[in-house]
């Protein structure tokens, strides 16, 4: 059986990433070697250490990696977006009345994403961030400050949406900012050259899995109920299933990045990375195996086959 190594920190990415795994060894003969690195400075550096073959999170650094030199390749993004929720006090009945408040900010994840969303809604400058780190109020407990009344709004991963909501606040529905969201993926274009074959049938295995997971809930969820639930430490499945049902509306089947992505995601990352500065974001993106797939008929016929089984 072929082999390459898929790194992530977050366990919240692991039911694609089983998913992604378990299409990967059923369909393609690849033992997809699931990684886990959680210090940042370690997880950057997973590419060019040997440590893994492909990453699939927290891409921004390496736009400043290629700036530098290195030969980067980005190669699908299944989100639509960001896939966050924002959350305010019952009271709140649309952005206008977020004026004059402060929204809290998570400091990892794309901080600099609410930036743009705010200059998106005309706020930026008539609301004030204070940045709040999980150590302060728990993993995406940035909501905790809009409870407590200092802050007005907080964008929250929707994973962990019912204890905000059990505090007594309420999403607010407002327009995504299009980023290039979770679960997109980046390796080493050596990688690509080295192993073609073994790249394009795991590329053809991510899009299987993502299509498994929306197409095909029952099944799915038999791969997401096991080591996945292990490692978020999620106890009830009536949970676990709450937070699949959460990942799965983020999905697409053709997993195509927009150009406003693109350049949003890009724009956050000279923010965190201004090393990144002057180069141009296209240079890393390579699609054309997306495209391939596609042309061929591969995914809408998959779509197709498993609507049908299902």
């Amino acid at each position: 059986m072929r082999r390459l190594k898929l790194a992530y920190r977050d366990n919240d990415r692991t039911p694609v990433i089983f998913c992604i795994k378990e299409i990967a060894a059923r369909y393609y003969d690849i033992d997809v070697e699931v990684v886990q690195i959680k210090g940042t400075e370690e997880y950057e550096a997973a590419l060019f250490n040997g440590a893994a073959d492909i990453i699939i999170e927290h891409l921004e650094y390496l736009y400043q990696a290629a700036a530098k030199g290195e030969r980067i390749t980005m190669f699908c993004a299944p989100s639509k977006g960001g896939n966050l929720e924002l959350v305010v006090p019952a009271q709140v009945q649309g952005p206008e009345q977020l004026e004059g408040g402060t929204m809290a900010v998570r400091s990892s994840g794309q901080p600099h994403a609410v930036t743009l969303w705010l200059r998106m809604m005309g706020l930026e400058r008539e609301m004030q961030t204070r940045i709040v780190k999980d150590s302060e109020v728990g993993r995406w407990g940035q909501w905790k400050r809009v409870a407590s009344g200092e802050c007005i709004a907080a964008f929250i991963s929707p994973l962990y949406l019912a204890e905000a909501l059990a505090a007594g606040l309420k999403v607010l529905p407002v327009p995504e900012i299009p980023i290039v969201g979770h679960f997109a993926q980046a390796c080493l274009s050596g990688f690509t050259r080295e192993s073609p074959q073994l790249f394009r049938d795991y590329v053809r295995a991510v899009v299987q899995a993502v299509c498994l997971m929306i197409y095909s809930r029952n099944e799915a969820l038999k791969i997401v109920l096991a080591e996945p639930m292990k490692r978020m430490r999620i106890q009830s499945a009536d949970e676990m299933e709450r937070q699949f049902d959460a990942i799965v509306k983020g999905l697409k089947p053709k997993p195509y990045p927009s150009p406003q992505a693109i350049a949003n995601s890009y724009e956050i990352a000279v923010m965190e990375f201004p090393g990144a500065k002057g180069l141009n974001p296209l240079s890393l993106w390579d699609l054309h195996w997306v495209k391939e797939l596609d042309d061929e008929g591969f995914i809408d016929s998959l779509v197709k086959k498993i609507g049908q089984e299902h």
